[in-house]
């Protein structure tokens, strides 16, 4: 591919002000194709539909990521540690390509499209096919990604319960959403960040912002990800899909793009992934054109399609005519979901085996923090290293770092 010779470019990000583009390698990669389509990629799934702003891409936030990275970097080599320009690069080009397989609606349809592969696995085979292109020059980039480089703190600001990921995530999305509980102090937590032992750690100081961070990302999750509506609308996303793919098994005529269409006659697997062919065939390249706008574009077409159960989960979504949640701590019992079954097949007029498109029942959880992954490590002036939970009242008890599993039963109005 002939890329043009990079040139300084600021963008204007609503989150952070004013992003410098670096000259570098970070520049050829935002200017790729897998870069440029996850403009098309919503970074928040579904959330529009309970919170209007909440349009915002996985480019947004890829950039806003790197920047924040950036200004670690350079935060902690104002402390006197050694970080040289080729690994600022790297980081910057880690972060910047973190979420690159994401496919269409971020997390929503993760297992739908693509089953049983997770988007981590699928950002480093199309990372480790631009390096391919790039002639090996995202190698640190890559060691970086996968924690296997010397410095093991810049894998900590790609990938940790502290990393720029997060605190780009929830600033973007709180931003987007309207929901104030997300806002966080990002540049105090940046300006403490340090490292003791070659690992990331947080200076006492920032202790205050380091628990509203925390506090901040559990609310989200309740308010925001994990909203019984949105939860709700998931579900009614999920099966699309898999109805779809079960008409499709039953050799029925459905509209697609190109690409979705070979994920909808294709069970792929993450061997499939490792082809290194250019073909048209190749599930890589194939799940490199997949935006948010293929399932937008066959949801509209199949609104129309003549199998019942297919064009009423679509009109349903289209019209935001969504399921009528109930949320629960304990499981919803097998006669609850039985009795929501019966009524929505009199309802609907439905099969017995239809009317499982829509009665679902899951759960959910979240857990704020967890001591023993990747812990954040509060750094004191005598040089003593604390777990934040060890320093913290709030952050101290044990329900903060318990997982709370909230169940859903979703069912026709």
């Amino acid at each position: 591919m002939s890329l043009s010779k990079p040139k300084q470019k600021i963008i204007n990000d609503p989150v952070h002000g004013f992003i410098n583009i670096p000259a570098n390698l970070a520049y050829e990669l935002i200017a790729h194709p897998y870069m440029q389509r996850l403009r098309n990629i919503k970074q928040a799934g579904l959330t529009y539909l309970v919170y209007p702003g909440a349009c915002h891409n996985r480019f947004q936030h890829a950039l806003g990521a790197m920047h924040l990275m950036t200004q670690a970097i350079e935060a902690l080599q104002s402390k006197g540690h050694e970080i040289t320009d080729e690994e600022k690069e790297a980081a910057q080009c880690a972060i910047l390509l973190h979420d690159i397989g994401h496919g269409p609606f971020s997390h929503t349809l993760e297992h739908s499209i693509v089953e049983n592969i997770d988007h981590e696995e699928l950002s480093l085979l199309l990372m480790d096919e631009l390096n391919r292109q790039l002639n090996s020059r995202l190698n640190m980039a890559l060691q970086i990604f996968n924690g296997t480089y010397s410095k093991q703190f810049l894998h900590q600001l790609v990938s940790s319960q502290l990393d720029v990921d997060r605190l780009d995530y929830l600033s973007r999305d709180s931003f987007f959403s309207g929901v104030a509980e997300g806002m966080i102090g990002l540049e105090r937590i940046i300006k403490m960040l340090n490292i003791s032992n070659g690992e990331l750690v947080v200076e006492a100081k920032a202790i205050y912002s380091i628990e509203k961070f925390l506090i901040s990302r559990h609310l989200m999750y309740w308010q925001v990800y994990l909203h019984k509506t949105v939860v709700s609308a998931e579900q009614l996303l999920i099966k699309i899909l898999q109805r779809a793919k079960e008409l499709v098994r039953n050799g029925a005529d459905i509209f697609a793009s190109p690409s979705l269409n070979f994920f909808l006659h294709n069970a792929v697997s993450i061997e499939d992934f490792r082809k290194t062919d250019d073909s048209s065939g190749n599930p890589l390249e194939q799940f490199a054109q997949l935006t948010d706008s293929d399932v937008d574009c066959a949801i509209s077409v199949w609104a129309k399609h003549p199998d019942k159960v297919l064009s009423e989960l679509c009109q349903c979504l289209l019209s935001r005519k969504l399921f009528r949640v109930e949320m629960s701590n304990e499981p919803f019992n097998e006669e609850r979901i039985d009795k929501e079954k019966r009524k929505a097949q009199q309802h609907l007029q439905l099969s017995k085996n239809d009317v499982s498109y829509f009665v679902t029942h899951t759960d959910v959880s979240n857990k704020a923090y967890a001591k023993s992954d990747n812990p954040i490590k509060i750094l004191f002036n005598n040089g003593d290293l604390k777990d934040v939970t060890e320093v913290s009242d709030i952050l101290g008890s044990v329900a903060f770092s318990k997982v709370t599993r909230k169940y859903i039963l979703c069912y026709p109005k």
